[in-house]
């Protein structure tokens, strides 16, 4: 059995930072591509960041330069730096990973909410 934990959500004003952690636990035999999603209320799922198991990132263009994504692959752990954030960054983010065990399968955390006030 295989379980994200997500933390490092909250409250924080505008312009402010974040840090959101992921850990994985369970019978893991390897991590391929970690990632953040987010949702907004009443609004899809979107794809914030990705990071491969070698360290190749992505990101939305409406994080760039404001977000970072990195992961310690000795700690299956993926966190998310979030700096100068914006109230339009509220949501509900969510970790994804493509974990091998016997089998790959896409896991998903259970989310923290981060509200950023204006």
């Amino acid at each position: 059995q295989v379980q994200l934990v997500e933390s490092g959500g909250g409250l924080v004003q505008a312009g402010g930072s974040l840090r959101l952690s992921c850990a994985a636990s369970g019978s893991i035999f390897s991590i391929n591509t970690m990632a953040w999603y987010r949702q907004a209320p009443g609004k899809q799922r979107e794809l914030v960041a990705t990071i491969t198991s070698g360290g190749s990132t992505n990101y939305a263009d409406s994080v760039k330069g404001r977000f970072t994504i990195s992961r310690d692959n000795a700690k299956n752990t993926v966190y998310l730096q979030m700096n100068n954030l914006k109230p339009e960054d509220t949501a509900v983010y969510y970790c994804n990973a493509r974990i091998s065990t016997t089998v790959a399968l896409w896991h998903w955390g259970q989310g923290t909410q981060v509200t950023v006030s204006s």
